[in-house]
């Protein structure tokens, strides 16, 4: 047996998704300490041999100096820092940090996505499971039915169309059993994907495990504030804004500071030596590359500011949707519970008038019908309000929050 917060946390560390998800995270911090080395020094060692077919000096006895060894060799100690690219290298960091922080917003809606899906997958094994066990119920009537006929008929009170009708009653109510079977097997092999695992899967049912919903006006705030996608999508922006910056900064100089050490097998002109140098470099020209650059970064500012707006407002227009297929699944559950008590009145008063031979097999078989057409609308009815009230706090950003508040809880102490 599997209850739906244990299907939850299997899936925040088992699913393929949640886990590539994760992945990007650490990718992201990779590309910010790549970003972060362009502001630090470069410093690296090298060296060479060289043999020579003859060799060239000047001079003679302490003054002599060789200009050409035979045998000629060096290794060097080089040092390149840069103090100024136009802060094109620091625009790039911050945009490396404003990556990390939109993977993780990834993250969160990874997880609530995932979420969302084992919890519609679970609320969908549970309705197939208590659909067969209405199934079970409504072919036990049909039996009951069955026998009730049989008795009918061997007495010669009825004739035999009442005994088929009744096989036929039978044999539709294991129809809709095997269809509720296929059902639940459906459910668990979606789960069974979702949550990396072989075994068959059995549910329970999972009772009232969200809280009541906000105000829809609440609720709308805290999927403007709340939502990964919206999140992300004004990332987008910042990322955007600070790119437009990176490529001005090309129209700035660029310094830089190197540095080096050597030794040599030749002593001219010494063969011991380092040195210091600025290099400062001025773009004068670059046949309007610097300027295209910069119109374009503006554009993809307009674009991400756009897709923020878009994805706020289409963020909000899918609460007050869910919202209202919460309100008609919460309508219909009520009245298929009130359809329901008549069903079971009528099938109990028409059973009875059956037996006392003042009702006929058709009314008997229409009341069945009827009663389990009612069982079955109050467990899919009472499955719509959940699966409503699920999709709500998705859009939210909330869900993983108030599904598994522990877990939250435990990650913000952490």
């Amino acid at each position: 047996m599997l209850t739906l917060n244990e299907a939850f946390a299997r899936a925040l560390s088992a699913n393929p998704s949640v886990g590539i998800a994760r992945a990007d995270v650490e990718i992201a911090e990779a590309r910010r300490a790549l970003t972060r080395s362009f502001i630090l020094p470069r410093i690296s060692a090298g060296g060479d041999f060289t043999r020579n077919s003859e060799q060239a000096a000047f001079g003679s006895g302490p003054d002599a100096r060789v200009l050409l060894p035979r045998n000629d060799w060096g290794y060097r100690l080089t040092l390149r820092q840069p103090l100024f690219a136009g802060l094109r290298d620091l625009r790039a960091y911050e945009q490396a940090r404003l990556a990390i922080t939109a993977e993780r917003e990834g993250v969160v809606d990874t997880e609530n996505v995932t979420l969302l899906q084992v919890g519609a997958d679970y609320l969908a094994l549970s309705e197939a499971e208590a659909l067969i066990t209405v199934e079970q119920r409504n072919l036990e009537l049909a039996r009951r039915r069955m026998r009730q006929a049989t008795d009918f008929y061997e007495v010669g009170e009825v004739t035999r169309v009442d005994v088929l009708r009744a096989e036929a009653g039978i044999k539709a109510a294991e129809r809709q059993l095997v269809i509720a079977q296929a059902a639940r097997d459906a459910a668990g092999s979606r789960l069974r994907t979702e949550l990396a695992l072989d075994e068959e899967i059995r549910g329970v049912p999972p009772g009232e495990f969200l809280p009541s919903l906000p105000a829809e006006a609440e609720l709308l705030r805290r999927a403007a504030d709340g939502s990964p996608l919206v999140r992300q999508a004004r990332l987008g922006v910042q990322i955007a804004e600070l790119e437009v910056k990176k490529q001005r900064g090309a129209y700035m100089p660029t310094l830089f500071l190197d540095g080096a050490w050597l030794r040599q097998k030749s002593s001219f002109p010494s063969d011991n030596y380092g040195f210091l140098a600025l290099n400062l470099d001025v773009p004068l020209f670059t046949g309007g590359e610097t300027r295209a650059r910069v119109r374009e970064a503006e554009r993809l500012v307009a674009q991400a500011r756009l897709r923020a707006e878009d994805a706020q407002r289409g963020i909000q227009e899918e609460v007050r949707r869910a919202l209202l297929d919460v309100k008609t699944a919460r309508t219909l559950l009520g009245l298929a519970r009130e359809e329901l008590n008549a069903a079971e009145q009528e099938h109990a008063e028409t059973f009875e008038l059956y037996r006392a031979q003042e009702a006929t097999a058709l009314d008997l078989e229409t009341a069945e019908t009827a009663l389990a057409q009612a069982q079955r609308r109050v467990v899919s009815a009472g499955v719509a309000v959940q699966s409503a009230e699920l999709r709500v706090w998705y859009l939210t950003g909330q869900l993983k929050q108030v599904a598994m508040p522990a877990a939250s809880e435990q990650e913000i102490g952490s």
